[in-house]
């Protein structure tokens, strides 16, 4: 579903499953808008109540030219990489791992039974730095703005005068806002960037346009501002950045610029090349590679 109007668009994340069990809204990339800025993923997880014994959990594998980005609401993961880092994420802090020319990691519940809330999302590396060597931090203090009934958390970049400490490597800016009861701010916008509004929690509307969790709005380059506003409680993600001048590839777990680069990745997967080590302390399967054939690579 996509609706109209002169400077806002409304896009429908779709449903899908990660892990063994875990189902997630998957706003980008989305047929209608595979990018905003760097921004060229964005899956929201939950919110989640797993069963006894059940939880998040995603076996090894590979990532090549990007930033993994976690947001923890709820719940904690551990992450462990081939790089040797591993690290719980708890709520209120963000997991950015550095794939450069790759690593390979996993993801587990930390409490299986427990409940979980996050979004994840990848940043496409520009093309002079997405064959650096691997990394990962972690941030655990965010500057957190208060502003007319909104808590709002800087994820990326900067806004309302804070910036995050967040290693990027293109303009762009993310941002948390929460609302315990009915709220309004109006926001000026970056020009030259573009922008999505995803809403996580309860219902809220974004230039006059209502909108309810797994439905994200765009708004193009030259927007000027942002009216934010919700009647109850509420949570929205907002994300932004310049428009990439660079042509993406993005398949499985890969983000690269020509279709050669996507297949040696993926053999240096499935003949478990150096490339890709495997991941001290995780006891994880390494997934497999779905099949290259045929796909339509461009986004």
């Amino acid at each position: 579903m996509t609706t109209d109007s002169p400077t806002l668009r409304t896009l429908t994340a779709r449903t899908s499953v990660i892990g063994e069990d875990t189902t997630i809204r998957r706003a980008l990339p989305h047929r209608e808008q595979k990018t905003i800025g760097a921004w060229c993923f964005l899956d929201h997880v939950g919110p989640a109540q797993f069963a006894a014994g059940k939880g998040m959990h995603v076996g090894a594998h590979p990532h090549i030219g990007l930033q993994t980005f976690t947001w923890m609401i709820e719940g904690e993961l551990y992450h462990r990489d081939s790089a040797g880092h591993q690290q719980i994420v708890r709520p209120g802090q963000v997991n950015l791992m550095t794939a450069g020319h790759g690593i390979v990691h996993t993801e587990d519940s930390v409490q299986d039974g427990a409940h979980l809330h996050a979004a994840q999302l990848w940043i496409a590396l520009p093309d002079h730095e997405r064959q650096r060597a691997p990394g990962f931090r972690n941030y655990p203090e965010l500057p957190i703005v208060e502003r007319d009934g909104y808590r709002i958390t800087v994820l990326a970049g900067s806004l309302l005068d804070h910036t995050s400490p967040v290693e990027v490597f293109t303009p762009l800016c993310g941002a948390d806002f929460t609302s315990t009861a009915a709220a309004h701010t109006e926001l000026r916008l970056e020009a030259s960037f573009e922008y999505g509004v995803l809403v996580l929690q309860g219902r809220a509307t974004v230039n006059g346009t209502a909108l309810e969790p797994g439905h994200l709005a765009y708004l193009p380059p030259g927007s000027g501002s942002l009216n934010l506003g919700c009647d109850a409680a509420c949570r929205v993600l907002l994300i932004g950045g310049e428009p990439l001048q660079e042509e993406l590839l993005l398949w499985w777990n890969f983000v690269g610029r020509k279709q050669a680069e996507l297949e040696q990745a993926l053999q240096d997967w499935n003949q478990q090349n150096a490339r890709f080590p495997a991941v001290p302390g995780s006891s994880s399967a390494r997934l497999e590679a779905p099949a290259l054939a045929g796909m339509k690579l461009k986004i």
